[in-house]
């Protein structure tokens, strides 16, 4: 897999936080799909990468950093390949967001969809509604 060129990868980026993550204990193969993987395989592999990331104290830090180094690859902060590019063609916009450099700024301009790339029902999880 081809590394994260250097120039994407922001002057103020603090590597700290990758020290609570909570997938230092998972295979990282499950946050990157192999090469041609599509369909459902692709899609419960997501959701298995994002339900790890879902009560991650650093979710927000990681997916703060994969948005602002345009990250390519992998589930980042509970946001997959397809979810970060829809954050991109916002940013690019003519009259949408600006991304700077500035730390906090992806999360900005992710607004929401950090917390509905993680919800319940984004995961599959269904809670009975009987009484």
């Amino acid at each position: 897999m081809p590394q994260q060129p250097l120039a994407q990868v922001p002057l103020d980026s603090k590597w700290h936080w990758q020290e609570d993550g909570r997938c230092r204990t998972v295979d990282p193969l499950l946050f990157f799909h192999p090469q041609n993987e599509r369909g459902s395989s692709r899609s419960r592999r997501d959701q298995s990468a994002k339900r790890v990331c879902a009560p991650c104290p650093v979710r927000l830090e990681c997916a703060d950093y994969a948005i602002r180094a345009r990250e390519p690859y992998g589930v980042w902060g509970g946001l997959s390949e397809v979810e970060r590019e829809a954050i991109y063609r916002k940013i690019d916009q003519p009259r949408g967001s600006h991304l700077t450099s500035v730390l906090g700024s992806g999360i900005a301009a992710a607004k929401g969809l950090v917390n509905d790339a993680i919800s319940d029902e984004a995961l599959g999880i269904y809670h009975s509604t009987a009484s």
